[in-house]
């Protein structure tokens, strides 16, 4: 039995990452030249939020290490979408908020990511969406 239950794990964490793959690469085509699904992610956190974020807790966010959020937002303040400033009260850290250009860039991701998701969605359906997104919850809360 636990052969069984082996195999139908390594079957839906096969299925998971090609559902990743797949995925990743699907919006990676359809986002502004230059963007990343990193940068995306990163800007459309901080868009949906009033409060700047420190680069450690946008890292924790997207359970990244420090070093690897520090490398995303200096390419996104390259490009002008982000402001990074010294914390006032605290020297030793820095605050990072969107800019302008950044909300500008997100809404154009976003326009080009909505028809591929409504695609894929339309496709499965609402009742099988509802049927998988708890256990996919429940899936990510044992992994965190």
């Amino acid at each position: 039995m636990a052969d069984d239950a082996n195999a139908l794990a390594v079957m839906l964490f096969s299925e998971i990452l090609t559902v990743d793959q797949l995925l990743r690469s699907r919006l990676s085509r359809v986002l502004p030249k230059g963007m990343e699904i990193s940068h995306f992610s990163v800007l459309n956190l901080l868009a949906s939020q009033a409060a700047e974020r420190t680069p450690a807790q946008l890292a924790k966010s997207f359970h990244l290490t420090r070093g690897a959020m520090t490398n995303t937002l200096g390419k996104l303040e390259w490009a002008g979408y982000v402001h990074i400033r010294p914390d006032w009260d605290d020297a030793r850290r820095k605050l990072v908020s969107i800019s302008p250009a950044g909300r500008a860039a997100r809404d154009a991701a976003l326009e080009g990511i909505s028809p591929v998701i409504s695609e894929i969605v339309d496709g499965l359906g609402d009742g099988k969406l509802q049927a998988v997104l708890p256990t996919l919850r429940d899936l990510r809360q044992k992994l965190e």
